[in-house]
């Protein structure tokens, strides 16, 4: 019996530019206006207009409704709202390099690390920095490109390669070296760290090689490589975030204590505990967009175990 099977769409078609082209031109044109214009129009636009019809407020909603069942539907709807209006803002800040590397110049940085990476850098101790997605991801590290420092990081390449064309060059443009994820991206930033420098990670997405931990009261699929490099490299393993202020447009920046090293995977719960309290205290400043646990592939990963052990 032959079996048929849906061809997917190769990447970089026709559809791919046409949407890139948009994107560009309302990037464009966002980056004209004043600045607390440009936030405000671009967290509306990606909270009332593009959110809804992707799905993203729903696939926020869900994820809510899966950590916190109890919560109210309207509080979680407010929060979806919150969590769109940040990504909107926080996209169009990260395409506008020098200015936010002029915002952060004197934004206030506060936390027990700061003392500690600022050691480590005077005697040119590798430091390895994590976060996740929240607030701003970015702020952090352009407050110190911003002061002199270099650090470098690793990025996802976007599925559309027209987009990730610009998107890659933007990360570039905020301190290199940047690296794009893989293994040769893994081993170009691994290299970095071992040679004294200084790097960023993010370690909160779902990925099936990973162990599982507890996140938000539920299991998730959570990758150890970013303990495993500080290991490794004897890099100082610092929490940083990024905290959106009440008026939407500044940031407190705090760089938590390093979590000392031990077995990785204590190492990434520990990481993973410091971000639960800044999500619990901010809830619409994380990504609740993103499918962090799928909790319905990992039953079915479970399910396929159980029957190979018996």
């Amino acid at each position: 019996m032959t079996r048929i099977t849906a061809q997917r769409k190769p990447r970089g078609g026709k559809g791919d530019w046409i949407a890139d082209r948009v994107l560009r031109a309302l990037i464009r044109l966002a980056l004209r206006l004043p600045l607390r214009t440009r936030l405000r129009l671009m967290g509306w636009t990606v909270a009332r207009v593009i959110a809804p019809l992707a799905g993203y407020r729903a696939r926020a909603m869900e994820n809510l409704a899966h950590v916190w069942p109890d919560m109210p539907e309207p509080e979680r709807r407010r929060i979806a709202d919150a969590v769109a209006d940040n990504a909107g803002r926080t996209m169009i800040e990260n395409y506008d390099v020098p200015g936010l590397l002029a915002r952060m110049q004197d934004a206030p940085i506060t936390g027990a690390g700061l003392p500690e990476i600022e050691a480590a850098r005077a005697e040119g101790r590798p430091v390895l920095f994590v976060t996740g997605h929240f607030g701003n991801f970015e702020a952090p590290r352009a407050a110190l490109v911003a002061r002199g420092w270099r650090i470098g990081g690793l990025y996802r390449p976007m599925a559309n390669p027209f987009f990730n064309s610009h998107y890659a060059a933007n990360m570039h443009a905020l301190s290199d070296p940047v690296f794009e994820q893989g293994r040769r991206g893994t081993m170009g930033l691994l290299r970095h760290i071992r040679d004294g420098g200084m790097g960023v990670l993010l370690f909160d997405v779902y990925d099936s090689a990973g162990v599982t931990l507890d996140f938000m009261g539920q299991p998730a699929p959570t990758l150890t490589s970013a303990a495993e490099i500080a290991v490794k490299t004897g890099a100082l393993f610092v929490p940083f975030f990024g905290i959106r202020q009440a008026d939407g447009l500044s940031f407190e920046v705090v760089f938590e204590a390093p979590v000392p090293h031990g077995p990785p995977v204590e190492m990434m719960a520990e990481v993973t505990r410091r971000l639960e309290a800044r999500i619990a205290a901010h809830p619409g400043q994380w990504f609740w967009i993103h499918r962090r646990w799928k909790p319905k592939r990992q039953c079915k990963r479970a399910a396929r175990a159980a029957a190979e052990r018996s």
